[in-house]
């Protein structure tokens, strides 16, 4: 069968009434999850891995595909309006979108959200189409070496999400990387910085982090700052329609996330959250006014709102053409896929065209419905900007609390969050950047295990990351981020 008769085997699964139902439902129910923290596509996938049994896989598949890319959709609205991201792949929008929102600029804030959005997503679907298989042997080429580079390259890059002291940049990235540190060595089977309590063995979970560092130290600075809600500056949500230089100054990042997201989209292991990440590290440096990140810069919102998108699209490829899970989520998919019989690999193309072209293109009707969903509405989601504050903070303060223990039902967690709401709340008053501490956080188990496992391909020889061209082109890219601002304020002292 040749790709052209795949592509219409798709377009019969997509454009058909059952098909752009279930593409309708997966992407409004993801919509949803997406603003709930604490359930997250990964939890909505599990749940309608069950209530699948019977269906057609081609259908069951799109609407947990629709549940997966529209919880990203989704969740960039408590980031923006309440600073409680409730998908990790959005905890970048809250940098800029949270202070557009204290600026009276809701409404142009989830505008901005949705139209990067359904750029990011269009553009990685006809990515997928085209180069697919491709991609596919990218993905092949990065081994443990490569992930470890990229992982350092992006951990390096953390003094561009501070405003101020490099330093401490520098420092919440320690901390945060110490915590992930935290429970069993998988490899010795040794416990690390447990203190003796069994709740830490299996170490803290990231949304107990994002919503502790975020939502809960907000309602704490509310609470302290003794703000009152007559006065408050983000009553004024403002427009949603943007300017034409508005649009202009977006479509940059828009186009150029759409390709970078999608590309670490492929990288079995990256994601959505390390793609959100790195676009916005990236723009920063590209900005001529780089201090206006995290202060509302439209550009610091465009660029992750496009690469998580864009990424989830991406982290098909090695799920349908390599049988890899490129995250958790893509993990959940894999087995539903393996449930119902569908084995994906290089041979899926071939032998169930219409099951694989049927996912990609139901993903360009999803983002459709996506933005047609999520534009009229944003008059309705800022209303959440007019309740009282101190209602808005028990909110903010309860949503945190019934997320974190839908997790585990770990008591124990809830203590976690109180306690990292509180360090958040100092990281606050102390002017540290909360930003190097969540990606160091969520990079740490990673580097170290890419680590490990290339020492023990290389028997212990570090040469190992100089050999391999693209291990070795990340590592220099990870020393010139680290130095190359003090190699610049050394010269600008020289003049």
């Amino acid at each position: 069968m040749t790709v052209l008769d795949g592509i219409l085997a798709g377009i019969e699964v997509a454009f058909s009434f059952q098909g752009i139902l279930f593409v309708f439902i997966g992407v409004l129910l993801g919509t949803i999850i997406g603003m709930l923290p604490g359930l997250g596509p990964i939890t909505a996938i599990g749940v309608m891995i069950p209530v699948s049994y019977g269906m057609d896989p081609n259908l069951a598949l799109v609407m947990m595909a629709g549940i997966y890319y529209g919880a990203m959709f989704g969740g960039s609205t408590a980031s923006i309006l309440l600073n409680a991201p409730g998908v990790a792949g959005t905890v970048a929008a809250a940098f800029d979108g949270y202070p557009m929102a204290l600026q009276g600029k809701a409404g142009k804030a989830l505008a901005i959200s949705a139209i990067c959005s359904f750029i990011g997503g269009t553009i990685s679907v006809v990515l997928l189409m085209l180069f697919a298989p491709l991609m596919a042997k990218v993905a092949i080429a990065f081994g443990p070496t490569e992930y470890f580079a990229l992982m350092l390259f992006a951990l390096t890059a953390i003094t561009s999400l501070s405003d101020g002291s490099v330093i401490k940049a520098l420092i919440a990235g320690t901390l945060g990387f110490m915590t992930a540190m935290i429970g069993i060595d998988s490899q010795t089977g040794t416990t690390r910085f447990t203190f003796g309590i069994p709740s830490l063995l299996s170490g803290i979970d990231f949304l107990i982090i994002a919503l502790g560092l975020y939502a809960l130290s907000e309602a704490f600075q509310l609470i302290v700052t003794k703000v009152d809600h007559k006065n408050n500056p983000i009553k004024n949500i403002g427009t949603i329609s943007l300017t034409k230089e508005e649009l202009k100054e977006i479509s940059g990042p828009a186009v150029r996330q759409s390709f970078l997201g999608f590309i670490i989209g492929v990288l079995p292991g990256a994601g959505a959250t390390i793609a959100s990440f790195i676009a916005y590290i990236t723009e920063k440096k590209l900005s001529k006014n780089p201090e206006t990140f995290g202060k509302g810069a439209l550009k610091g919102l465009a660029a992750p709102e496009t690469a998580n998108n864009a990424a989830t699209t991406g982290a098909f490829v090695p799920l349908l053409s390599l049988g890899i899970p490129g995250s958790g989520t893509t993990a959940v998919l894999l087995g539903a896929l393996l449930v119902m019989g569908v084995q994906p690999g290089p041979l899926l193309v071939n032998e169930n065209p219409a099951l694989f072209w049927g996912i990609i293109i139901s993903m360009y009707i999803g983002n459709i419905f996506l933005l047609i969903i999520n534009l009229p509405l944003i008059p309705y989601f800022v209303k959440i900007l007019k309740i009282p504050r101190p209602m808005l903070i028990s909110l903010v303060a309860v949503f945190s609390l019934i997320g974190v223990y839908g997790i585990s039902f770990n008591t124990f967690d809830l203590l976690l969050l109180l306690f990292f709401g509180i360090v958040g709340y100092f990281l606050r008053k102390l002017h540290f950047p909360a930003a190097p501490f969540i990606l160091a956080f969520i990079l740490g188990g990673m580097i170290e295990r890419t680590l490990r496992q290339s020492l023990t391909i290389s028997n212990g020889d570090y040469g190992i990351f100089l050999d391999r061209p693209i291990s070795l082109l990340f590592l220099c890219l990870a020393a010139l981020s680290l130095f190359l601002p003090v190699i610049i304020r050394v010269i600008k002292k020289i003049r």
